[in-house]
């Protein structure tokens, strides 16, 4: 092997909080919940001074109201002549982010750029219920640039139901995926309830979780005082766990920086390369709802471009928003449900921060390929309703060649997708269902349908007695009909 390229991007420093507050007087701002990120990432890479030198920050979205966090995290380290980018919104945004990073660092625009993201979800949930508001610090200015792409969540007939959030859809994914699979509701409950009770036990054994008691398969499943429905199948364990207060920097440079900085070679681990690619982008127009063609040829190609296979990876964490988006990603990259498919334990148990959740994934997997040298690890990120994906390829090893990237949309755009339809009436098949809880009943049900010739079309209902009978029957596959309101009638 010939002399590495000067310009390789590593990863050298990361730094992971958590701030869990007894009153709101100890709450912290994400601000300074970024700077003590940042700060951590700096004494982890071995040279808290190098916060100076930093010549790109990058701040990933967050549920705040900051103008530029960037621009103002710059100046407290002192860092002089900075490029601020921020994000748009999804959970895949921190992996295209680092994607991104990296091939700016191999082009030789950047030597050393920070990463940092926070969010306040638990102290935020705490003032909402004492009737208070949390005070943020004014950072104004525009950022340089906002590195990644917006796409629409949702289609206009999803909405016009009502369907405008993830927790909405997710479920039906669940549902189509049991149908599909051929199970009953009680297998099904007991495997998906046994995938989130492994995805726990990591948590137990990940000091940066936010939630590291011991849930059992039945009590992630089963509804409770302290673990309500939320949509059929899933219970409050079995979503993302946005109120958390958590913060996490990434520190990338290029190794000739990395070596004027004096960081010891075990600390650094290389991106070996990514690749990104958005699904057909809403539930409307996807070809089915248990598939992700997308998770599978952006996964497949990012590992090809590291030369390396799934069967080689010593650790994989799959995006967890949700337990659908864990058993389609499984699939569509040939994994087993039963293996080892998450770092932290998740967005429900190690901890949702929105769309910061990937960069404690990344800090996680850092640390771990530090402790396994030459083992490789995949991070996955995913936005959307299952939709806009970006993955990365990761080791203590040096790459074979250059970090390689590539955008797999145009093979992706080549994929079937379905005609979606405003208003039918008439008679359907019912594809997918769930139903919506407002306390501890069913409000309204959603159900996606096809039409004789194939089309989508949604449907809602507010029957009593039918939403009673879809938190415990199966509804995939049953012949229904749309009446003229848009209201469903089942066969």
């Amino acid at each position: 092997m010939g002399m590495a390229n000067p310009n390789t991007p590593v990863l050298v420093g990361v730094g992971q909080l958590q701030y869990r507050i007894k009153d709101l007087d100890e709450a912290t701002e994400p601000l300074d919940m970024m700077l003590q990120a940042c700060e951590k990432a700096a004494e982890d890479a071995g040279n808290p001074s190098l916060l100076s030198q930093v010549q790109s920050v990058r701040v990933i979205l967050g549920m705040w109201q900051y103008e530029n966090p960037a621009r103002y995290i710059a100046e407290k380290f002192g860092a002089s002549n900075v490029q601020t980018t921020s994000t748009p919104v999804g959970g895949n945004q921190v992996q295209y982010t680092v994607n991104q990073t990296a091939i700016d660092i191999l082009a030789g625009k950047f030597d050393l750029v920070l990463i940092t993201g926070a969010e306040n979800g638990y102290s935020s949930a705490k003032a909402r219920k004492a009737g208070t508001t949390l005070k943020w610090r004014e950072t104004p200015g525009k950022y340089d640039a906002i590195i990644g792409y917006e796409r629409a969540e949702h289609h206009a007939n999803e909405m016009a139901k009502g369907i405008r959030q993830a927790i909405q859809v997710y479920p039906m994914y669940d549902n189509a995926l049991r149908y599909h699979k051929g199970e009953t509701i009680a297998q099904h409950k007991k495997r998906v309830s046994e995938l989130w009770s492994r995805f726990n036990d990591v948590a137990q054994g990940n000091p940066n979780a936010w939630i590291r008691d011991n849930y059992t398969p039945e009590e992630i499943i089963t509804p409770s005082a302290t673990n309500r429905p939320i949509s059929v199948p899933y219970t409050k364990l079995m979503n993302a766990n946005s109120a958390v207060d958590m913060s996490a920097a990434l520190i990338m440079c290029s190794i000739r920086k990395a070596e004027q900085l004096g960081i010891a070679k075990g600390k650094w681990i290389y991106p070996q390369a990514g690749a990104d690619g958005v699904d057909h982008s809403n539930a409307s127009i996807r070809d089915n709802f248990y598939t992700s063609p997308g998770v599978g040829i952006t996964g497949n190609r990012a590992l090809s471009l590291a030369g390396t296979s799934i069967d080689e990876l010593s650790y994989v964490d799959l995006y967890s928003c949700f337990p659908s988006a864990v058993q389609i990603a499984a699939r569509e990259l040939g994994l087993e449900e039963t293996a080892q498919l998450t770092v932290t334990g998740g967005l429900t148990f190690g901890g949702g921060p929105i769309m910061n959740y990937v960069m404690h994934s990344i800090a996680t997997m850092v640390e771990l390929l530090r402790a396994n040298p030459g083992a490789k690890g995949l991070i996955t990120g995913n936005g959307g309703n299952l939709s806009k994906h970006a993955h990365g390829i990761y080791s203590s090893e040096p790459p074979k060649q250059d970090f390689r990237f590539e955008n797999v949309q145009a093979e992706i755009d080549r994929l079937p997708s379905r005609e979606t339809l405003a208003e039918y009436h008439g008679d359907v098949t019912i594809e997918s269902y769930t139903a919506m809880y407002a306390g501890e009943q069913p409000s309204i049900g959603h159900f996606a349908c096809l039409t004789p010739d194939g089309k989508r079309v949604w449907a809602n209902t507010q029957d009593k007695a039918l939403l009673q009978s879809m938190t415990s029957e199966e509804f995939c596959g049953r012949a229904a009909t749309i009446d003229s309101d848009g209201n469903i009638d089942v066969v």
